[in-house]
């Protein structure tokens, strides 16, 4: 599989301070990588480093399988980038927004700007002033102008932030669109984990500047499946039991004398049944799962009780 976007031990320090630190990451081509963190985290950091807005301090950065500086800045032109919200002008209209920047940054072809509106669903309000724009339309309208150059990859710092449910839902739909019919890869952060959950393929976990985990949302399912949860007084012996009784064999003991049980078979009568009749103690049962958000805060758990 071919990566659009690898790193290798790429670090950034502002002085005595390490924003991030030794970070490997990889995006193949057709990828929507969800790239999670909390504020401070890195994200942007990391994010301006591969648009070249600023330099790492360390490391080593490959675009499409380039990473000498000419070859990045080369590479960078096929690349799309919402970093911050564009500088658009509050009185002029979005097509005249749109066709300033064509010609600022030298793209040929005056369809072009139509082309681009119609693939954010902004061709029919273009002669709407930027200032009267709702912040749904200002973000698909940025969406516009990073796809200006058709880039084959697209690399969005918090696109959804600040959006109303429809808002996100319209971004999601559009985000959805590019990556399946004109298979741009995308580089998505967000700290809306669920949202983000509904698109990533693939995810990057950082905290405080580090890479905490890279997985593939089916492995991130895997580990975000839902469960039973039993609390007892002998762990031990319920956990033999479910194995031999009950033929239960996906379980993982928890300090406390809980036990998780992910069987899909698994059935929560029989299991008390199971540990009464064997004159165990049951102080809870109860049905549960993991989603991103929890799963995200747990690896900070990890990472900062380590």
């Amino acid at each position: 599989m071919k990566a659009v976007i690898k790193t290798h031990k790429l670090s950034k320090t502002y002085g005595k301070d390490t924003v991030l630190s030794d970070v490997n990451i990889t995006v193949n081509q057709g990828d929507i990588y969800g790239l999670v963190g909390n504020n401070g985290a890195g994200k942007t950091t990391f994010l301006r480093i591969l648009t070249g807005q600023s330099q790492a301090t360390s490391g080593s950065l490959e675009l499409f399988c380039k990473s000498s500086q000419k070859e990045l800045s080369s590479a960078r032109k096929r690349t799309g980038a919402i970093i911050e919200c564009p500088n658009f002008y509050p009185k002029l209209t979005i097509q005249k927004n749109m066709e300033y920047y064509r010609i600022q940054r030298g793209i040929p072809g005056k369809d072009k700007v139509d082309k681009v509106l119609k693939e954010v669903d902004l061709f029919n309000v273009k002669k709407k002033k930027f200032e009267d724009l709702s912040l749904g339309m200002k973000q698909r309208l940025g969406l516009a102008l990073a796809m200006m150059n058709d880039p084959e990859l697209l690399i969005l710092d918090e696109p959804i932030n600040g959006l109303d449910p429809s808002g996100i839902v319209e971004i999601r739909n559009l985000l959805l669109k590019l990556n399946k019919e004109k298979n741009i890869t995308i580089l998505i952060s967000s700290h809306i984990l669920l949202e983000l959950s509904n698109i990533a393929t693939c995810y990057g976990f950082l905290n405080k500047g580090k890479l905490v985990e890279e997985l593939s949302s089916e492995e991130l399912e895997q580990k975000c499946k839902s469960f039973l949860e039993i609390k007892v007084t002998n762990a031990n012996k319920v956990a033999a039991l479910l194995e031999e009784e009950l033929g239960y064999n996906d379980l993982k003991a928890l300090p406390g004398d809980v036990i998780q049980v992910f069987d899909i078979n698994r059935e929560a009568e029989r299991i008390s049944e199971l540990v009464i009749s064997n004159k165990i103690g049951l102080l809870a049962l109860e049905e549960k799962s993991i989603d991103l958000e929890n799963y995200y805060m747990s690896l900070i758990g990890v990472v900062e009780n380590a």
